[in-house]
């Protein structure tokens, strides 16, 4: 169930408040993405939007869409392997969520300047107010929509990986550890777009 997180900033006169969420963090191989969402204040919410994680993939296209077709602005920010290697995961998923909010467009392509943020249990480096929400994804309607739309598109974006990285099985598996990707990369070596930082501890495999 969602609190109203939207609500109590729009009583305090606020416009475009962002839900802002990553998805990919643990993943071995490819971008850590982040979906950042502004939705109308004075609309129903689109009923039974709820973290990502626990839609049927079926359901999270369905409401990616919806949530394309009835949003303020969308943006996502991606950061690639190399990178995250060489900052840190962690640091990694603030910089796409900094690239989710720079790239805030509506319907006509005009970029939006949000004036709250709601994030998934991060702090992010922005002057822009922030509200970092724990469970985020479960409890505020805008973090779940952003968590639905980073889901979709990088989902998409494993399964044009998967034609160029045919041997890994990425477009089951979504990059993430499981025993087939690893016995994949033992069998193959890894690519210029898995996350080395990840891979160190390959022996304990």
């Amino acid at each position: 169930m969602h609190e109203n997180f939207e609500k109590d900033y729009q009583e305090k006169g606020y416009k475009y408040i962002v839900g802002i969420d990553e998805v990919g963090r643990g993943a071995l191989f490819g971008d850590v993405v982040a979906g950042a969402v502004i939705m109308p204040l004075d609309e129903e919410h689109i009923e039974g939007i709820k973290d990502s994680k626990k839609l049927s993939e079926k359901k999270r296209e369905k409401f990616y869409e919806e949530i394309l077709n009835n949003s303020v602005a969308v943006g996502i920010g991606r950061v690639e392997a190399k990178i995250i290697d060489e900052i840190n995961i962690k640091e990694a998923t603030k910089l796409a969520m900094l690239k989710a909010i720079e790239n805030l467009r509506d319907k006509d392509g005009n970029k939006i300047q949000p004036e709250v943020l709601l994030i998934d249990a991060e702090v992010i480096n922005t002057d822009i107010l922030q509200v970092p929400i724990i469970k985020g994804d479960d409890k505020c309607y805008s973090i779940s929509c952003a968590s639905i739309v980073a889901k979709v598109y990088r989902d998409r974006l494993c399964e044009k990986w998967s034609k160029l990285y045919d041997k890994y099985g990425i477009e089951k598996h979504k990059g993430y550890g499981t025993k087939f990707h690893r016995e994949a990369i033992k069998a193959y070596g890894y690519c210029d777009m898995h996350r080395m930082s990840f891979l160190k501890n390959r022996n304990e495999w």
